[in-house]
């Protein structure tokens, strides 16, 4: 039986777990008799940090989230992090086992943008929970502990909004939660693009399913759907690749070529932006409206227009180049 994307992700989870797990936990034990001095505990994350393969910051919280330490990083002492409040982090938000230690799940950094994990464990002395002791991963430099997942060759299938061209103006598309997943959906396709080695990317908006080709497995392209897009986890599964020097497309502008693909699939009630496809290395974007309008630019002629330059009287789309 092949693996699905989750079964792969459970699997780098469950190997990193192991990794992380016991220098941790060993910080946590020697951090209990000093957990109300502040400066001790920081010399102790100093010590110990090496100890913490791959991490790049740690620091310890109270109960309610407040950072009660500074945040020590590779460099020692990262200064302005403590009083910080982590409560609405991601990583807060998730139930910590019964044993007290929980790698979370993918997010993308507040600060960064950067795919994280957290490792969060629990801090006690005779029952009583004094806090927690946290260690920020950045994804890209974590190993990968699975070779890449294949795309399951039986029958697969998304659903799409009926296309019927002569009503297609008449129909009003309301806004769903596909919509408003686009703003958890567009940065992962970023990252993969920016700095996971897919050098081409097509999107179905109205699915949320995106198909991606990678520089390691060009000739077999694989499929994401919705519910994988929305949750930075599938980074996981994809090894850090620097964007190639020959790409035609500079890595500055992917997020605005995104951006803007994003704009035009929400900005019009009656058409909108269905499909569009990227190629890192011939530099085109290729467009497909709700009216099956199919449209081909280079990306830097894709990038001087603005919304506005799409939508002529309100009811109908044209190429931009053609008013």
């Amino acid at each position: 039986m092949s693996l699905t994307w989750k079964d792969s992700i459970d699997k780098q989870r469950k190997a990193l777990a192991q990794i992380l797990r016991d220098p941790i936990e060993q910080i946590t034990s020697n951090c209990i008799p000093m957990w109300k001095h502040r400066e001790s505990i920081e010399n102790l994350f100093l010590v110990s940090f090496s100890r913490i393969p791959y991490c790049d910051s740690i620091y310890a919280l109270n109960t309610e989230g407040i950072q009660i330490s500074e945040s020590i990083g590779r460099n020692g002492i990262q200064p302005g992090h403590l009083g910080r409040d982590r409560s609405q982090h991601p990583y807060l938000k998730e139930a910590v086992p019964a044993w007290g230690f929980l790698l979370s799940d993918a997010y993308l950094s507040m600060n960064h943008h950067h795919p994280s994990l957290t490792a969060l464990q629990v801090v006690r002395s005779c029952d009583k929970v004094l806090g927690y002791i946290a260690a920020d991963f950045d994804l890209r430099d974590l190993p990968m502990t699975s070779s890449l997942y294949l795309e399951p060759g039986e029958w697969q299938h998304q659903t799409d909004l009926p296309l019927i061209r002569n009503l297609v103006y008449k129909q009003s598309r309301k806004e769903k939660t596909r919509d408003e997943a686009l703003k958890q959906t567009l940065p992962v396709l970023e990252e993969l693009l920016v700095a996971r080695g897919v050098f081409q990317c097509q999107t179905h908006f109205t699915s949320n399913q995106v198909t991606v080709w990678t520089l390691e497995d060009p000739y077999r392209f694989q499929v994401l759907d919705r519910e994988t897009l929305t949750s930075s986890d599938i980074l996981q599964d994809f090894p850090h690749v620097p964007y190639p020097y020959n790409a035609k497309i500079p890595r500055r502008c992917i997020a605005r070529i995104l951006d803007m693909m994003r704009l035009l699939h929400c900005a019009h009630q009656g058409v909108y932006l269905r499909l569009a496809s990227i190629n890192i290395f011939n530099g085109q974007i290729n467009l497909a409206f709700s009216h099956d309008d199919l449209q081909n630019f280079s990306y830097d002629e894709f990038l001087t227009k603005d919304v506005d330059d799409w939508f002529g009287d309100g009811d109908s789309i044209s190429s931009p180049a053609s008013r």
